[in-house]
């Protein structure tokens, strides 16, 4: 496996409530946070960053730099969060790659696998009742 590892949705919030160096990415894109919502923190001094791991473009050339320039220690613990656990596990394996070891996918990602009427209510964030809040940040 090129990156630390997998935590489950309940294992990353707990990790995230009792280390004050583990960071939630969400590399979702901007129409998904607006549209879904994202997750909350545990405290304000420990906000959620957001980082597209892809755009309307295609995968994001700046996505190493936006993390640094959000604040991601590079010795920090780093749990990486997109909507099923696909984009997050190419984002914890790039942020491996460029130096951050404790790199980590979030499992089901933010709104969970399909049921078998094709919604999205088996796991994840949202349906393991994790905190979620609506997004509030730039929008470029």
């Amino acid at each position: 496996m090129p990156y630390a590892g997998d935590v489950t949705p309940r294992d990353a919030w707990d990790q995230l409530t009792i280390d004050p160096q583990t960071v939630l990415v969400d590399v979702r894109t901007v129409e998904e946070w607006l549209e879904v919502g994202v997750p909350d923190s545990p405290s304000d001094d420990k906000p959620v960053r957001f980082v597209e791991w892809a755009t309307h473009d295609g995968p994001n050339p700046r996505f190493l730099a936006q993390l640094e320039a959000a604040g991601v220690a590079k010795d920090a613990t780093v749990l990486f969060l997109c909507r099923s656990g696909g984009r997050s596990v190419a984002a914890a394996e790039a942020a491996t790659a460029a130096g951050w070891a404790s790199s980590y996918n979030v499992l089901q990602g933010f709104e969970g696998d399909f049921d078998a009427l094709g919604g999205r209510t088996v796991n994840g964030w949202l349906n393991a009742g994790l905190p979620t809040t609506s997004y509030a940040g730039p929008v470029e």
